[in-house]
C-alpha cells in the first residue's frame, strides 16, 4: 500500500491532467496523431458522389446494381512514455523540478491517450532501463504509470538515451508514438534517435532550467555535476565565463534541434518556468497545419 499522502499526490495529478486534457488539448490529440492503418467497415449502396474506384464488383454483379466497400481508419494507437530519471531530473531553479514537469506531462499524454482509447506504456531510464510497463488501456493503468514516474527509486544516477532507444526498439514490435522527455545532457545517441525516428513517430521533450543556460553573477560559485558527482568551482564575476557558458548551452540546444531535422523527429521544448501544457497545445497546432498541408 502506498501511504496517504503518496496516493493524495496522485490523485491531484490525476484531477489536474484530466482538466487539463479537456480545457487545454480538447481533440488536438485525436487530430494529430493518426491509425495504423484502414479496416473494412460494410458494403453498401453506391450514391452520387461516390467514388468509383470503392466499386466492389463482385457484389455488384451478383445484385445487379453498384455497391461500394467503406473502410474506415484503424484509430487505436500505442504510446510510449520514454521518461529520463537520471540524477539531474532533480534540478529546478524556478516554479518545478524537471522531474515534476516530466510527471506531468506523462499524465497528460497519458490521460490523452485512454481518453482516445489507445494504448500507453512506459519506458524509465537512467544510464539503463530501470522500469519497463507494457501497454495498456485504462484508467487503472494510467494510475499505475503516474505512481511509477513520480514514486519510483532508480539505482543508477546517469544519462544514456541510446541504451533506452535500444530496448525500446527490441520490444516494440509495431509502430508507436514516442515521447523521448529528457534534459537531453548526454551523447552518443545521434544514430539512435534516427533508427528510432524511422521506425516509429517520436516525439522529443527537451526539459530545460534557464540556470544552466545563463550563470549569475555572484562570484565564487561551487557547482555539483548530480550524475557524477564532481565539483568545479567558477568565478561567476568574469564576462568572459558567463559569455562561454552560455555560449555552450545554446550551441547544445542547436545541436538538438539539427539533430532532429535531420532525423524527421518533432520536438517540443518545456521548461521549469512553466508554460508546458501551452507548449503541447502549440504542437498539435503545428501538427494540424502541417497534415492539411499534406
Amino acid at each position: 500500500m502506498l501511504p496517504r499522502e503518496l496516493l493524495r499526490q496522485v490523485r491531484r495529478l490525476q484531477l489536474w491532467a484530466r482538466r487539463a486534457v479537456e480545457d487545454l488539448l480538447g481533440g488536438g490529440y485525436h487530430s494529430v496523431f493518426k491509425g495504423a492503418g484502414i479496416a473494412f467497415e460494410e458494403v453498401r449502396e453506391y450514391q452520387p458522389g461516390d467514388d468509383i474506384r470503392s466499386i466492389d464488383w463482385n457484389v455488384t454483379a451478383r445484385m445487379g446494381h453498384p455497391f461500394i466497400k467503406r473502410f474506415i481508419e484503424e484509430r487505436e494507437l500505442t504510446v510510449i512514455l520514454v521518461i529520463d530519471g537520471s540524477a539531474s531530473q532533480a534540478f529546478g531553479t524556478r516554479l518545478q523540478q524537471k522531474r515534476e514537469v516530466a510527471a506531468e506531462l506523462a499524465a497528460v499524454l497519458a490521460f490523452s491517450a485512454i481518453t482516445n482509447n489507445d494504448r500507453v506504456g512506459l519506458l524509465y531510464f537512467t544510464d539503463r532501463v530501470e522500469r519497463f510497463v507494457p501497454p495498456r488501456k485504462g484508467v487503472r493503468h494510467v494510475l499505475r504509470l503516474i505512481r511509477e514516474v513520480l514514486f519510483f527509486q532508480p539505482r543508477n544516477k546517469g544519462t544514456c538515451i541510446r541504451e533506452a532507444l535500444r530496448v525500446l526498439n527490441r520490444v516494440l514490435h509495431r509502430r508507436a508514438i514516442v515521447f523521448l522527455i529528457s534534459d537531453f545532457v548526454d551523447s552518443d545517441y545521434e544514430q539512435a534517435l534516427h533508427y528510432t525516428g524511422r521506425r516509429h513517430d517520436l516525439i522529443a521533450m527537451p526539459i530545460r532550467d534557464p540556470r544552466e543556460e545563463e550563470l549569475p553573477k555572484v562570484g565564487l560559485l561551487q557547482l555539483e555535476d548530480a550524475e557524477t558527482g564532481q565539483y568545479v568551482l567558477l568565478d561567476t564575476s568574469s564576462k568572459r565565463l558567463r559569455e562561454e557558458f552560455a555560449r555552450r548551452a545554446a550551441q547544445r540546444r542547436d545541436n538538438l534541434e539539427q539533430l532532429a531535422r535531420s532525423a524527421r523527429v518533432d520536438v517540443i521544448e518545456v521548461s521549469t518556468d512553466g508554460g508546458h501544457l501551452e507548449a503541447l497545445v502549440r504542437f498539435f497546432r503545428m501538427r494540424q497545419r502541417r497534415l492539411r498541408r499534406t
